[in-house]
Parts: C-alpha cells; structure tokens; sequence
C-alpha cells in the first residue's frame, strides 16, 4: 500500500469520524506537505474501491469517509452535514424480508436517517432565546418538511 494511502488510512482510523475528503486533505497534508486534494480523491476512491473505507454519500452534495467498513447506519444532520453511525436493530432482518416480497437476491441496501445534531440544537434554541423566542413556529414548519 502506498504512504499516501496509509496516511489517508491513519486519519480516517484515528478521528473516528465521517470526514470529507477536504478534511483528510487538511489532516494529510500536515504529515505530506506535498500532497495534493486530487490525490486524496484519487486514493479514497481507490481505498474504497477495495473494500478499506466506506464513501457515505449523504444529502447536501457531500461525501463523507467512514473508515469503519462493517455493516452499520448513519445519520446525517440537516443543518450542518455532521454524519454519524447509528445503531438500528430491527434493520438487519431486512434483505431477507425484501427476497421474500421480490425474488431479489438481496446484496445490500443504504438505510439512511436524518436529524438536527445536538450541536444545531444548541444552536438553534440560544438564537431562538436571543430573539425573544420569534421563530419557534417557522422552525417548527421547516422541520415538517
């Protein structure tokens, strides 16, 4: 394997977080000053070709990079693009269900979850306390939607 494919590979392992390719770049390049951002791209890709990350291709046009490859799902915040692993039991009965109903053979499936992280949260109630609590209804209808 390749330094900057092992340097990608340390980063991911060692924030044990869903990060874009810009913050591996960011973390990367502080150990590889001369590594460029499409060579990032390049080697996530690669990286996740062979089965050593996952790409979580969430909402908001964003990538995110999980180097936990097990079968796991996420969930993404709406409001800043946070990804985050979550934990869903009743989920792993699924495929054999969906063979049942359609004659597939099920290979894998992307079960996705979206929220409000607590950090956005926080956020929103100290704004909506600074504005004397304007905005509870408006915030209320965007959730809806």
């Amino acid at each position: 394997m390749t330094r900057n494919r092992v340097a990608i590979l340390e980063v991911l392992r060692a924030s044990g977080a869903h990060l874009t390719a810009d913050e591996i770049y960011a973390e990367v390049s502080r150990a590889l000053p001369r590594i460029s951002l499409a060579t990032v791209y390049r080697n996530l890709d690669v990286l996740a070709k062979h089965g050593y990350i996952r790409t979580v291709a969430e909402g908001g046009g964003r990538r995110h990079f999980d180097a936990k490859v097990d079968d796991h799902y996420h969930i993404r915040c709406v409001e800043c693009g946070r990804v985050d692993d979550i934990a869903v039991d009743s989920a792993e009965s699924l495929p054999g269900t969906l063979h049942a109903r359609t004659d597939y053979e099920v290979r894998g499936f992307v079960l996705s979850f979206v929220g409000v992280c607590p950090e956005c949260q926080a956020r929103r109630r100290a704004e909506t306390h600074a504005n004397g609590g304007e905005g509870d209804e408006r915030q209320r209808d965007q959730d809806r939607t």
